[in-house]
């Protein structure tokens, strides 16, 4: 995808995440790698509902800002992504209301945070990990994202929000969109006994889409 449609595409998509609610103000913040090994990143205190193609900020393989507008803080956070899950094209973090609220819970599962509730969950998350909080910007959570050793292409950062990294944009914005209707999935039943789906049906989806879930066990309870 050439540099103009890259820009377009982060627009787009920024867009679509913002007026549906997913993350309010000038929340939240998206990134694309570059085949030069630059990112493409939206800039600080931008909202992802008004971004301009021209003000992205291109920022060189080493972190450098080449134009456009100031990037946002959390380059910290998606340089650990990009460094740690060498497949990654893309990175997108959201102040999304339902993982936010799940990840204030006291009961959660920092190695797997929401249990096995769908297949598309599973299929596009994976699971997914919990970071202790870090005040926005902090470079300390870029060593707590390499600490996850590249295990998990989604992870919640307590009290802030989600950030997922994938393959592309639209894979990455995909995700994000399944981690939190999840969320919305799990408080809408915490304290009910839901249903879950069991270690055989988790093991299935594993052998029929070719998922790795970096804790098995942590997927296969009921």
């Amino acid at each position: 995808m050439t540099d103009t449609k890259l820009r377009e595409e982060i627009c787009r998509l920024g867009r679509s995440l913002f007026d549906r609610g997913l993350t309010p103000g000038s929340s939240g913040n998206i990134s694309v790698r570059c085949d030069d090994g630059g990112w493409l990143v939206s800039p600080t205190n931008a909202s992802l509902g008004s971004l301009d193609p021209a003000r992205l900020s291109r920022l060189d393989s080493n972190g450098r800002l080449m134009s456009g507008d100031a990037p946002t803080k959390e380059v910290p956070l998606h340089t650990a992504l990009y460094e740690t899950r060498s497949a990654a094209r893309a990175v997108v973090h959201l102040h999304s209301t339902h993982s936010v609220a799940v990840s204030m819970l006291p009961e959660i599962d920092p190695r797997a945070v929401l249990p096995p509730m769908t297949p598309y969950y599973l299929m596009k998350c994976g699971a997914t990990a919990l970071v202790p909080y870090y005040r926005p910007g902090d470079p300390a959570v870029a060593d707590a994202i390499k600490g996850l050793a590249g295990k998990y292409s989604s992870v919640l950062l307590a009290n802030h929000g989600p950030v997922v990294s994938g393959d592309t944009l639209e894979a990455a914005v995909y995700a994000i969109e399944e981690l939190e209707e999840t969320a919305k999935l799990y408080l809408l039943l915490r304290g009910l006994n839901p249903r879950h789906l069991t270690p055989a049906q988790v093991k299935d989806l594993v052998a029929t889409f070719g998922l790795v879930l970096p804790d098995h066990d942590a997927h296969g309870h009921d």
